[in-house]
Order: C-alpha cells, then structure tokens, then sequence
C-alpha cells in the first residue's frame, strides 16, 4: 500500500492535468460531427498506453471510433485481467445549464466538473493510472489487457462487430469495468445486474403537409396529438406499462436480494430531494423505491419533435411527430421480444387516420452477475484496505450492453466504480469527486496487486 500511496501523494497534479487533456476533447460518439474527436480520444490514449511501455497498442475496428486495445508486459504464469471502460461521452445538450463550459475541466468544491468526468473517462482513467501505480521494473504485477471502446454511449456496435471477429479479447481471468457509482459516500458497491435496453423513435405522421390551423383547424388531423395519445396509452398514470406481454418474463429478486436491499442506508426524503430533485416519487408505489429501481422494467420518454418548436408564433398543425423513447429490461427480458411487443403495441393503439413507424436505435439483454467468486473477494478486500468498507450488492438502473460479451469466455466481470450517486452523469453539471479519482487509483492498484498474488 506504502508503493501506491506514495506514486498517488508525489503526482497528483500530474494525474489530474492529465484526465484533463482526456476531458477536453468532446468525443461525443451520437453526433457524426464529432467523429473527428472520438478517433482523436482514441489516439490519445493509445499514446498514453505506448508511455506506460505497453508492449502492443491498436486502435481497431474504425477509423471514426475505433476501439483502443492495449497489452501491458507478458507476465508468464500471473492471471489476465481485461479493463473494460469508454472514451466517447453523451451529448453536453442543455449548454446554458451547465455551470462551466462541459469541455473545459476545471476543479470546484473539491469536484472535477465535465463531461466524461464520472461516465466513463475519469474512472476508466484511475485504473490506467492504477496500472501506472504498480508497475515496478518495468513490469505490472498481472497481465493486463485494456478494451476502451469510443461507442458505449450509442450502443458499442463497433466492438460487437470487433468480439465477433476477434472473441478471443476477451479470453481472461476476470474483467474490471469501472463505469458504476458507490452505493453512497463510504459505501463502495459490486453491482450483481444491470437492466437492459430498447431504445426507440416513435414517428407519426398525419397529413402529406404542415397546414394552417385557421383554415383546416377541427377537422385536420394533427400529428401531436395522435403520438400524445399513444405515449399515452403506453403507460398508466400509477406507473403500470401497458405493453401486453411486457411482464410476464420478469423475475422478481429473491428474498435474499430484497432484505439486503432494505439493509442499506437509505432515507427517502433525502434521496427524493437532493438526488432525484423533485417532490415525489412516480411508479408502481406498491413496491419499494430498490424494486422499482433494479428489478422492474421502466418506460420513458426522452424527447418530442414536430410542428414549430421556435420562439414566438406559428399556427401550424403539423403533419409529422417523433417520440424518442426507451425501455429499461430486467432480468429474463430480452431485448428482441420487447422490440417486437413495443412495435405491436404502438400500432394497436394508434389512431386509424395516423401512419405510424417504430425504428429502434439500440438496444441490450439486462445482465446478471455472479458476485460471489474469488475476483469479487479481491475488489472487496482492496475497498476494504483503501476505503475502510467492503462492497455492498446492489443492482443497476443503467445498462453496459458490451458486458455479456465481455464474459463471453466465462471471465466474471467485476462492476464496481468510484462515483458518487449524485455525480450526474448524463446531466448537466456532470462531475466526479477529485478524492474519489484518487480512491480509485489507489483501490484498483491494490486489485491488480491480489491478483497477481
């Protein structure tokens, strides 16, 4: 521990300027206009790994958002150890909500505000400066292979297509993937699920053209409206998803899971009001707030265009209207038989004079994960010496949709990060706290120290 400590107290400022350099560049991976920037993200860190003397650096799959691949040196007879983690970073979209400009990193309150910060590149960044940490004589104490991928954002279809031609990437001891939260401050986690995804856009359209409320108001058919009422129709107002067939696959958590749930500290107030911000809680109140968290499936709507969204006046009934919308899986749900239950369900309930399309953008199977191997007791003691805390089983709301294929060839993946709860990763005012980047150099070299053991 004196080794990590140490390389963690004589280089902090060095550590940070340079997630910095990494922050700055906005490799927003959904935006084709920052196509230039994913591939720039991914030579930066290939040149990062050449300097830690890793002894085979590619960026593979795309000249866009290739996909960074990195062999530390051969450790003969020493277990692998794959790292998982992301370059590319979600839109910074509103702008004016940010406090700071989203790519330009600075340090405030002891947090280090920008996009990427907590999802993913500042905890992907503390395991390659943990990497750095124990490297002694020119050689880690483990094999470690690096896989950050510059797609995970918008659905990681480059790496699919990368394991599918190459599986053996993924041939490992284990797999560490540091892109979760704690549980809560002190109260670092290994998350034993994720819930999956189907995202979708919902477009209607009813009318060949715009036409001019004054005129055709009462008897035109307006698109609005026809997509409100099926949005609508989708979901109760308690909460109820009302997709037929939606619930029949999912697998309630076992009692096992539930009371160690209600063993967490968790006080509702607190958590309605500074980390949701608002004055309730929606969904299915029959079940606890972790139920309807982790093991139940969700549907959102994330976005709604069409007609005049401008400011001042436009008497228009628009012809056409897109819902961005998604659902949240749980275990025993598949992705494609949810696609196909949406679709269905749209149409049932579309009015007769709309004609309706459902394109799906991305989509992911929920994971579960086995969190009681011998890989889990390592993460657990190396929390245990830096934080004072071992992990705690929780589940995850959010999706990794890389992470079956990751454990593939039967490596179990380690899902445990450094971020705080209320680091607003997808938000604006995305931050993550600077003593807990250094708790993750810090944990993760303790890692691949026990596992090099």
């Amino acid at each position: 521990m004196y080794d990590i400590d140490t390389f963690v107290r004589v280089n902090e400022t060095r550590l940070l300027d340079e997630l910095k350099q990494l922050l700055r560049i906005p490799s927003v991976s959904t935006n084709p206009e920052h196509a230039g920037d994913c591939r720039r993200a991914g030579e930066w860190l290939a040149e990062h790994f050449r300097a830690l003397g890793c002894s085979s650096v590619e960026l593979k799959a795309s000249e866009t958002h290739p996909v960074v691949v990195a062999d530390g040196p051969k450790c003969p007879g020493k277990a692998t150890v794959l790292v998982y983690g992301h370059y590319d970073v979600q839109p910074p979209d509103p702008l004016d909500l940010w406090d700071t400009p989203p790519f330009e990193p600075v340090v405030r309150d002891g947090n280090l505000y920008a996009r990427g910060a907590t999802d993913d590149k500042g905890q992907v960044f503390s395991i390659i400066k943990a990497y750095e940490a124990v490297i002694r004589d020119s050689a880690p104490p483990v094999n470690v292979r690096f896989l950050i991928e510059g797609q995970e954002e918008s659905g990681s279809a480059v790496l699919f297509d990368l394991l599918e031609r190459e599986p053996d990437l993924v041939d490992a001891d284990a797999v560490l993937v540091a892109d979760t939260p704690y549980y809560a401050p002190g109260w670092p986690a290994v998350e034993t699920g994720l819930r999956g995804l189907c995202y979708a856009e919902i477009t209607v359209r009813t009318l060949k053209g715009d036409l001019h409320s004054g005129l055709y108001g009462g008897v035109a058919p307006n698109a609005h409206e026809a997509l409100v009422q099926i949005l609508t129709q989708l979901k109760s107002p308690k909460g109820r998803i009302k997709i037929p067939g939606l619930y029949e696959a999912v697998a309630r958590p076992t009692r096992q899971e539930r009371e160690a749930w209600n063993s967490l500290p968790f006080k509702l107030q607190k958590f309605m009001r500074q980390e949701v911000g608002s004055r309730e809680l929606t969904g299915l109140t029959r079940y606890s707030v972790f139920e309807r968290l982790w093991a139940l499936p969700t549907l959102d709507i994330h976005g709604i265009s069409g007609g005049f969204t401008g400011e001042g006046a436009k008497t228009v009934i628009p012809a056409v209207a897109s819902a961005k919308v998604s659902l949240r899986l749980v275990p025993n749900q598949r992705a494609r038989t949810v696609q196909r239950q949406l679709a269905r369900a749209v149409k049932q309930v579309a009015p007769r004079y709309a004609d309706v399309k459902v394109d799906f953008i991305h989509g992911a199977d929920p994971v579960v994960v086995d969190a009681t191997g011998p890989h889990i007791q390592l993460i657990d003691k190396a929390f245990r010496e830096v934080e004072g805390r071992g992990v705690v089983p929780i589940r995850s709301g959010g999706s990794i949709p890389i992470v079956p294929a990751l454990g593939k060839k039967g490596a179990p993946v380690i899902l445990s990060g450094v971020g705080l709860p209320d680091d607003g990763l997808h938000a604006p005012n995305e931050k993550l706290a600077v003593e807990q980047f250094f708790k993750g150099v810090r944990v993760f070299g303790r890692f691949l120290e026990l596992a090099g053991q």
